[in-house]
C-alpha cells in the first residue's frame, strides 16, 4: 500500500472549511463526501467551493456550462 502524503496534500487542498479533520487525508475525504452524496472541495473552482454546495448536481451543472461534460 502506498504511503499517504498528508502534508503535501494539505498544501494543495483548497477546502475553506477550517474545522475539517480530514484535510490532507484524501481517502477519508472522498469517503466522507461520497457518503454525503457530495464531492470534495478539490473538484470545484474556488468561487463554488466557498459556497459549500458540493453536490454532484452542482458539479455537473458547472462543467456542463463550461463544455467539459
Amino acid at each position: 500500500m502506498r504511503e499517504c502524503n498528508i502534508e503535501s496534500n494539505k498544501a494543495k487542498c483548497n477546502c475553506t472549511y477550517e474545522p475539517c479533520s480530514r484535510k490532507g487525508i484524501c481517502c477519508e475525504r472522498l469517503r466522507y463526501h461520497q457518503n454525503a452524496g457530495e464531492l470534495p472541495a478539490c473538484f470545484f473552482p474556488a468561487e463554488v467551493e466557498r459556497t459549500y454546495d458540493r453536490s454532484v448536481q452542482r458539479f455537473i451543472d458547472i462543467y456542463q456550462k463550461r463544455g467539459r461534460l
